[in-house]
């Protein structure tokens, strides 16, 4: 598959157009930037100018990213990516103005067109609607989804035998999943809560409340940070402590941001983020945001038993005892153990 093709199927975003205007209700003065669509990629010089059509004298103009002071011309290295909130404070006759405006950074670089290759494939739950994949400690845990069905389990994954079962309730439709320090965490989709379970006997143990996400989809974790992803181009940032949503970052591109991101995997200090109904994976630098690469799983779905209940590819998990990663989809009878490589 070409290239360009398979960056039209991943991504979902294409270019972004963000809205701009000015906040003030006073209007006199509005920003101008060298960008296009108000959107500049890093590694670039945003220059700005305050356009005065009523040629009031202006006594300063201080610019922000932000809340951040900028310079006139700054040179965009240091901010994470996606959409931020441009500001000019004007002062003028002894009065103040704020003008603000929407621009977006993006990647300065395509991302790369990853490959795979399959080493091996193993039996799975044809009836499982997974929505979470993680090994911990040798042990496969998996997550499901829709109400009624919705379950959390672990798994001999050579075999596809489930060693410990626990169903949620019928008014949660389970979702993703991490595991950290002997607590597994547990995403329901619209209910606003998540679940701490105990990782040796599946036994819950707390719950808690979403914050700035309103929706639970993927979470992974880098041993210290949990990583949560709520169906947009967002990935938020939890203390494992208080679950407290402290940060967050936006997925984007060259070209612009991805959205629907779904089931997560952290992978030697990379995030994995399935593209929720495109097959795909996206390979996410957690420090800004920026999509680094992008995986085409499609053909895999043709390889299983195809059936009426058949879904997309969702879950995703890498082993450190192989140091490989397996894949696999809602309703699919296998398990496919993968290598990553490069197109």
């Amino acid at each position: 598959m070409k290239t360009f093709k398979v960056l039209t199927i991943i991504f979902l975003g294409s270019l972004i157009v963000a809205c701009s205007g000015s906040s003030s209700q006073k209007n006199n003065f509005s920003i101008q930037t060298n960008t296009e669509n108000n959107a500049i990629q890093i590694g670039n010089t945003l220059e700005l100018t305050l356009k005065n059509a009523k040629n009031i004298a202006v006594t300063s103009v201080a610019y922000t990213l932000d809340g951040t002071p900028i310079e006139a011309k700054t040179l965009i290295s240091d901010f994470k990516l996606g959409e931020h909130n441009l500001e000019a404070i004007v002062t003028y006759n002894g009065d103040t103005e704020t003008v603000s405006q929407k621009l977006s950074l993006l990647n300065n670089v395509a991302p790369k067109v990853m490959t795979y290759e399959i080493i091996n494939s193993y039996p799975h739950d044809i009836t499982s609607y997974t929505q979470g994949l993680e090994f911990y400690n040798g042990t496969l845990y998996e997550s499901t989804g829709q109400y009624g069905e919705s379950k959390l389990r672990t798994l001999d994954y050579a075999t596809g035998n489930v060693t410990k079962n626990v169903h949620l309730s019928k008014k949660y439709f389970g979702e993703g999943l991490t595991v950290l320090n002997n607590n597994v965490f547990l995403l329901t989709w619209l209910e606003g809560t998540g679940f701490v379970y105990d990782a040796e006997t599946l036994e819950r143990k707390s719950s808690f409340k979403y914050g700035e996400s309103k929706e639970g989809w993927g979470l992974c974790n880098d041993n210290t940070t949990l990583y949560k992803s709520d169906g947009t181009s967002h990935i938020w940032l939890l203390n494992p402590e208080t679950l407290v949503e402290e940060d967050n970052i936006q997925v984007f591109t060259n070209k612009g941001k991805i959205g629907r991101l779904n089931e997560l995997e952290w992978i030697n200090g990379k995030i994995y983020a399935n593209i929720y109904q495109k097959d795909g994976v996206v390979i996410i630098n957690p420090e800004n945001g920026a999509t680094e690469a992008v995986i085409d799983f499609s053909p895999l779905k043709k390889l299983v038993t195809q059936h009426q209940g058949l879904d997309v590819l969702n879950g995703i998990a890498y082993n450190p005892e192989t140091q490989t990663i397996f894949v696999t989809g809602k309703r699919w009878d296998k398990l496919f153990e993968v290598k990553i490589i490069e197109k």
